[in-house]
């Protein structure tokens, strides 16, 4: 009959094992912070090249000689989260500004950015994020349909105010056959946009100087 292998009598006690579990905890901590160390570099510098792909789409080129990312200011936003404002320069001037709007759709918040020149009309819209029904909803998308370049021009005063809603509900937009929710979210959203802007309007065109 074999003999069984002798245990050494520490590694039975409970501070034996306690101190195995801490020492493995302990390292893989160490791992993952060296990890994520290396990696949260790459992970900025990707964001803010989706961030300034982002701007570029909804601020043209050719109305700023600035870093968008530069200068930016934090505001409360339309339901008083902080929300940040980048702003356009020609100059030394304020030309336009861009910052993100959401509203909640059919399936979740839909979230935009949106671009308004100096003059209180829209540069551009374009959807970031969404979760809205593939083949209905999401034709939100400019890549899957032009009905957000429909916005392009337009201000609180073109149309009238009473008119920033889907035609279902007695405005000017149209919805999709289906999915009236997602884009009533996004009328409403670039609606309370241009309210923000024109309620911050001196704010936000006013460039302080550095003293």
């Amino acid at each position: 009959m074999a003999q069984g292998v002798l245990v050494p009598s520490y590694r039975q006690r409970i501070g034996y094992h306690a101190m195995l579990l801490g020492g493995i905890a302990l390292l893989a901590s160490m791992l993952l912070t060296i990890g994520a160390n290396q990696t949260s570099e790459d992970i900025a510098l990707r964001q803010a090249e989706d961030l300034r792909a982002s701007l570029s789409q909804v601020v043209p080129d050719t109305v700023h000689d600035n870093n968008l990312l530069e200068g930016s200011l934090s505001l409360a936003g339309p339901h008083g989260e902080p929300l940040t404002v980048y702003r356009a320069r020609m100059g030394g001037e304020v030309t336009a500004v861009a910052f993100e709007i959401s509203e909640v759709g059919y399936a979740g918040p839909v979230v935009s950015m949106i671009g308004i020149d100096r003059s209180g009309a829209i540069l551009g819209v374009r959807v970031l994020q969404h979760a809205e029904t593939p083949g209905l909803g999401d034709k939100i998308e400019a890549a899957k349909d032009d009905w957000i370049l429909g916005f392009d021009g337009l201000s609180l005063g073109n149309p009238p105010v009473e008119k920033w809603k889907v035609k279902k509900d007695g405005g000017q937009f149209d919805q999709f056959s289906g999915a009236t929710i997602t884009p009533r979210a996004v009328v409403k959203s670039i609606k309370g946009g241009l309210d923000f802007f024109a309620q911050h309007r001196d704010e936000l065109l006013t460039v302080k100087d550095a003293s």
